[in-house]
């Protein structure tokens, strides 16, 4: 019986969520499909901390951590050069400097975390920036938006 293949390299995230039983979801699911979770955060504070401390490769960001914008943490991923994916239980994650990055809405498929996830992450040979943008072409497609 032929199994699906994991990543190359065991990619290790930060998962950044408020609602404690979303992130353990997000943890399970992660680990399932072959990635390491490097670090949880529940807040902005936990979450700049995480950026500062941590090695990771991706992060997925909740962008509204009890009520508060995600965006401190995306602009210290970004003067990092670390991707990461938005979560978001309403339509638009309101971060209109980072439009241009891959949205997962609430609730969602496993499948679409792990095409999301595979897409963000930096590859051999093509940068961050292309990285990020066919993530978003990719989850674009996912949310039916053209």
């Amino acid at each position: 019986m032929a199994t699906e293949a994991q990543p190359a390299k065991q990619a290790k995230l930060l998962v950044v969520e408020d609602d404690v039983l979303i992130r353990m979801l997000l943890a399970d699911m992660l680990d399932e499909i072959g990635y390491t979770v490097a670090a949880e955060a529940a807040s902005i504070d936990e979450a700049l901390e995480a950026t500062r401390k941590t090695d990771f490769d991706l992060a997925i960001l909740d962008a509204d951590l009890e009520g508060r914008s995600v965006s401190p943490v995306a602009d210290a991923l970004v003067a990092r050069d670390i991707g990461f994916v938005f979560v978001t239980g309403y339509d638009d994650h309101g971060l209109f400097a980072y439009r241009d990055r891959p949205t997962l809405k609430k609730p969602f498929q496993i499948d679409a975390l792990k095409r999301c996830c595979k897409s963000a992450l930096p590859r051999v040979g093509t940068t961050q920036e292309k990285g990020a943008q066919e993530g978003e072409d990719l989850c674009a497609r996912l949310r039916g938006v053209d």
